[in-house]
Parts: structure tokens; sequence; C-alpha cells
């Protein structure tokens, strides 16, 4: 079991659960925490489980109602397709891309900024697929700049991930749109720290990015559980407004 990802431990607890009769179509899962707290897993991996049941048709995930079963397994059903999520996507480039940018700093050139001026252009083309071209380039002329080709491969590697992997591509799929294109003044911090040399900083700005998609990620496939979160949060600051 330490091998086997924790969110494949999640979907085929689900599974057998929803096999046994416990749940059936029409009944409603436990909240997000509860799934949590029962796996031992953290929220991201729930969500990511989540959204690959709901990939094979098995759940529906209703926001601001939770999340339904609405077909029963087939005893088939496979979820060898769903290898890499975007959550941990996200994560594993948080760490090194973060070490890329770092090093980057150091030994950018300046026709490599040059170059991401005019890729920080481009990520606001009304073509979609050209904006993303662009953001792929955008974070490969940083891998570059690190001078190490280890890292370069790295990178690419885990960008190349992201267009093969169904269920990554699932999840950012439903990330475009509102919000996204927060990236474009992030990707111009991130420029902004290289040319300042300081790898402090640059690292700073690209896991500040990350982590403003993989938040993102999570609002946009955000479950009852998260509502629930968020009306208690203004619930207590109402209080303590009050209270003030």
């Amino acid at each position: 079991m330490k091998n086997e990802k924790l969110y494949r431990i999640v979907i085929d607890g689900i599974l057998e659960e929803i096999r046994s009769g416990q749940y059936g179509v029409g009944d409603k899962l436990p909240t997000e925490r509860e799934v949590a707290d029962r796996f031992g897993v953290a929220r991201t991996t729930v969500r990511e489980a989540m959204v690959a049941l709901e990939m094979l048709g098995i759940i529906e995930m209703r926001r601001g109602s939770g999340v339904y079963v609405i077909r029963l397994p087939d005893d088939d059903v496979s979820t060898a397709d769903l290898d890499i999520g975007a959550f941990e996507l996200i994560e594993a480039r948080r760490v090194v891309e973060g070490e890329i940018a770092a090093l980057a700093a150091k030994y950018i050139t300046a026709e490599q900024i040059k170059h991401l001026e005019g890729l920080l252009v481009d990520m606001e083309h009304a073509d979609v697929q050209k904006a993303e071209a662009a953001d792929r380039s955008f974070h490969m002329v940083v891998a570059e700049a690190s001078g190490n080709g280890a890292l370069v491969a790295a990178s690419e590697f885990l960008w190349d991930l992201r267009e093969r992997a169904p269920l990554a591509q699932m999840i950012l799929h439903r990330a475009r749109g509102p919000g996204y294109d927060a990236r474009i003044n992030e990707h111009a911090r991130i420029l902004a720290s290289l040319r300042t040399g300081d790898p402090v900083k640059a690292r700073s700005a690209m896991r500040s990015h990350l982590d403003r998609v993989l938040n993102h990620l999570l609002e946009i496939t955000e479950s009852d559980e998260i509502e629930a979160a968020k009306s208690r949060a203004q619930l207590r600051r109402g209080r303590l407004v009050e209270a003030d």
C-alpha cells in the first residue's frame, strides 16, 4: 500500500463502499473532511479522487450541495488511465520549478530576459492554445536559464505529463476562465524577480504562482465542505466585528 497512490486508495475505498451497498444511486457521500479523516489523507488527495470518480461516471459533484452517487460501478471499472492528477502535478512543479527559478536568477542572460518579455505578451493572446503554449515556453526558458540540463529535462517531463494525463487534463480544463488570467501578473512578478538576480525572490515568486494555481484548482472543484467552511469563516469574522 505504501507504493500505491493515495488518491487511488480513496477511489478504491469509495468504490468498495458503493459495491457493498453502503451507498446507492442517489445517495450523498460523506463530506470531504470526513473522507480525508477516514483515509488519513489531505484535502487535495480527496479532491483528486472525487474528480476521478466523476470522470468514471460514478459520482457527481454538485457545487453547494455535495457529492452524489449517480451510477453503480461495473466490476471491471478501471482507473488505469488516471495516473497523474493535477494537484500532485502542481505540487511537484512547485518543488522543482521553485529551485529552477532560484538558479535561473543567478545565471539568466539579457537575451533570455528579452525572450521572457515577449512570451509574457504572447500569454495574453486571445487564442487559448497560443496563450498556453507561451506559458509553457516561459517556464522552459526559465529552466534553460538555470544552466542545468537535468532540471530542464525534469521541467519538460512535468509539462508533458500535464498534456497526456487524463485526470490532470480534466481538472486543468476546468481551471480556464475567470481567475485564470491572474497568471499574467504572477509571471510578470517572476520575470521581475529574475531581473533582480535574487534567488530568494525568484524562488518565492515561482512558488507563489504555483500556490495560487493550486488554490484556484481547489476553488473550481470545490464541494459542499468548502462552501460550508467558507460560511463558518464568514460567520466567525462577523462575530469578531460585532465584538469590536
